[in-house]
């Protein structure tokens, strides 16, 4: 039968993947060249390779600071500590988005606060975040989860009307616009993890951003002791010498010599993909039981390089039919799924039950100085709670090569035309075990 499905037993759509088609990140003869100077020079813990990376990325961006560190965790950690989070503050973030976007907030002495996502983008809600805000809220965090812009107009008059922070996490977003301008240049500060596996890669870091010396200062003076010349502030300048955090936050600069050919190479690359990864929607768009997660067309918003892309599954179009069968269907046939989003953290033991620090009570709550730290240990947050069988990653194509593409979107289409025909073994209890704990935290990759 020649619709029968690869899983139970029909021949397969792909047989063999291009596996050019995935492959990243695209390292050039440049990359080579770049990174055995560093280490001919013997030049790989100097500064004035990082520094040309860190003025090239903020001039690209249109900010006026930029500080690298080793991962995109300890940039969001040293953006949190710049931003004047510390002992007894609160931080408002999502809980489906991966760990490294708060809980850096623990090392702080401060406490994150949860708010729900938007079932549509599966960002922040910004309607839910208001009502978080206390006199303790010190910072907003955002996540340009899936690299879809937040509603940053909703959430910066927010932070504005209560004199709150706000910081962007754009680890997934890197090139994404919001109505026609970059993620990361809303925010007070805003962070990017640039490891290799994200949109624009450069094996492992991080950096920051932010347009207010003094915030950029701070950040210097917490973890870059060798350039606590760059600190002209007088109220900072007297505890230059030593790191005020105690850590040591410099970047390599074999790192940084494969960014400054990363950002010549991205814009070409991101624009690629972008064709093909919308490409890939357009042929989906109309197809029962799945909607692909991305701006509306015109709206002058982008996904930029579109790491970690997600579409929604809606199960009643496909007779009720688990998402878990339907993704096994489809890997089935040689395509690429993942089901759910990720597990919320606000449900997590860390967040709700585990001492870290010996305070004789959960970490999370050890600082808190509202009235009622039991709720906040049980928080509900209905949609990142349900949100797991109804999401689910697609494949991440690097090149527009369209019979390649097709194939994949035959695969769907496939599985998809032939529903029915899954129902019978369709075991829903599955569907519960998406984004479990055990699974890595959830399927993203670290910052």
């Amino acid at each position: 039968m020649e619709n029968q499905l690869a899983i139970l037993g029909g021949k397969k759509t792909i047989e063999k993947e291009n596996e050019e088609l995935f492959k990243w990140p695209i390292i050039t003869e440049e990359h080579e060249k770049a990174v055995l100077q560093v280490l001919r020079e013997e030049n790989i813990s100097g500064l004035n390779i990082t520094k040309e990376f860190e003025t090239k990325y903020a001039n690209s961006l249109g900010r006026k600071y930029a500080l690298t560190s080793p991962n995109g965790t300890t940039s969001i950690k040293e953006a949190m500590y710049a931003l004047g989070v510390g002992v007894g503050d609160e931080v408002i973030a999502p809980s489906s988005t991966y760990w490294a976007t708060v809980l850096q907030a623990y090392n702080l002495g401060a406490t994150p606060v949860f708010a729900d996502i938007d079932p549509d983008t599966l960002c922040i809600d910004a309607n839910d975040i208001e009502h978080r805000i206390t006199e303790n809220t010190k910072l907003i965090v955002v996540t340009h989860l899936s690299g879809m812009p937040v509603d940053m107009d909703a959430v910066m008059a927010i932070a504005r009307k209560h004199n709150v922070k706000v910081l962007e996490d754009c680890s997934h977003a890197h090139g994404a616009l919001y109505k026609g301008k970059e993620v990361g240049t809303f925010g007070d500060a805003s962070a990017f993890s640039l490891m290799s596996v994200k949109s624009l890669a450069i094996g492992e870091g991080g950096i920051f951003f932010t347009d207010n010396q003094e915030v950029y200062e701070r950040a210097i003076l917490y973890g870059h002791y060798l350039r606590h010349d760059e600190i002209k502030l007088d109220e900072l300048k007297k505890y230059a010498g030593m790191p005020c955090g105690a850590h040591k936050n410099r970047l390599s600069q074999l790192h940084a010599a494969i960014g400054l050919v990363q950002l010549k190479n991205y814009p070409g690359q991101m624009a690629e993909i972008d064709k093909a990864m919308n490409y890939f929607c357009d042929q989906l768009e109309n197809t029962k039981g799945i909607r692909p997660i991305r701006p509306e067309k015109g709206s002058g918003s982008t996904k930029g390089g579109w790491y970690y892309p997600l579409f929604k599954y809606v199960p009643e179009e496909l007779g009720g039919l688990s998402l878990t069968r339907f993704t096994r269907a489809i890997n089935a046939e040689g395509s690429f799924t993942s089901p759910g989003l990720i597990a919320p953290m606000h449900k997590h033991p860390l967040l709700t039950k585990m001492d870290v620090y010996g305070h004789g009570k959960p970490t999370r709550i050890a600082n808190y100085k509202g009235n009622n730290p039991e709720a906040l240990l049980n928080q509900s947050l209905p949609v990142s709670e349900s949100i797991n069988p109804f999401a689910f990653e697609v494949p991440w194509f690097k090149k527009f090569w369209k019979d390649d593409i097709d194939l994949h979107i035959a695969a769907f289409k496939k599985v998809i035309e032939n529903y029915e025909s899954l129902l019978a073994d369709d075991n829903k209890e599955l569907d519960k075990r998406i984004g479990a704990y055990s699974s890595a935290f959830g399927s993203m990759d670290e910052y």
